[in-house]
């Protein structure tokens, strides 16, 4: 029958370490960092303390309610830093799936191309009346589109270069293709709505993370947070 040699210097510290092994390290700022100082601290008091003047069973309770506290605190942070994460991942997955789309976002510019434009209004009350003012390059006012009254909520619109105006030929007249700028008047009793949100049309091109959270970029508008987009098209 084969042998253990127990003597064997290397055998017994295998055996040691076997029925004592080591104790982790808590890691820095966890729970259980927290738990381990406040009980070290705890002890030190209890084995310090006067023996004319123990810690009184009221004393002793209020100690262990704070650790109570304490721990709940950091199991709720550590809670809600697995749910900022989780969110974050469902917001980049959601960010990614609009890749490709259009979206409306706070903003006063119009691109015209071929003749055609997209721009929107955002209005958190409703309105009696509500006015777009287009502008060209120069500031100089080129048409102006009346939605008469309107609920509060998002509305796109479309824009194809018009003025309103005809040329000789009796034909509309068309502005050429650029960049344009508007502004929202909205009123409601007569007066003017501090509400009312122009939107600018944008295509979103690609999607990054970050220390700031989920970013959509647009060109020509920039990049934006996912809670600034107003609609998706």
């Amino acid at each position: 029958m084969a042998t253990i040699d127990t003597s064997s210097p290397a055998v017994t510290n295998d055996l040691m370490a076997t029925m004592n092994p080591k104790k982790t390290t808590a890691a820095a700022g966890s729970v259980e960092e927290d738990t381990n100082k406040f009980l070290t601290l705890l002890v030190t008091q209890l084995q310090n303390q006067d023996p004319m003047n123990p810690l009184d069973n009221a004393q002793l309770t209020s100690q262990l309610a704070q650790l109570s506290t304490v721990t709940g605190v950091n199991k709720l942070n550590s809670t809600l830093e697995t749910l900022k994460t989780s969110y974050q991942q469902a917001e980049s997955m959601q960010a990614a799936n609009i890749i490709g789309h259009g979206v409306l976002t706070a903003g006063k510019g119009i691109t015209l191309s071929k003749s055609a434009s997209l721009l929107g209004v955002d209005l958190a009350t409703p309105a009696d009346n509500v006015k777009v003012v287009i502008y060209d390059g120069a500031g100089k006012e080129v048409h102006a589109i009346d939605l008469g009254a309107q609920a509060a909520g998002t509305l796109p619109l479309g824009w194809n270069g018009e003025t309103g105006e005809k040329g000789a030929d009796g034909k509309p007249i068309v502005l050429a293709d650029g960049s344009y700028t508007f502004e929202v008047v909205a009123t409601r009793g007569g007066e003017k709505l501090k509400d009312a949100t122009g939107l600018t049309f944008g295509s979103v091109a690609s999607v990054s993370t970050g220390t700031a959270g989920v970013k959509l970029n647009v060109p020509g508008v920039g990049s934006i947070n996912m809670a600034d987009v107003k609609q998706i098209l």
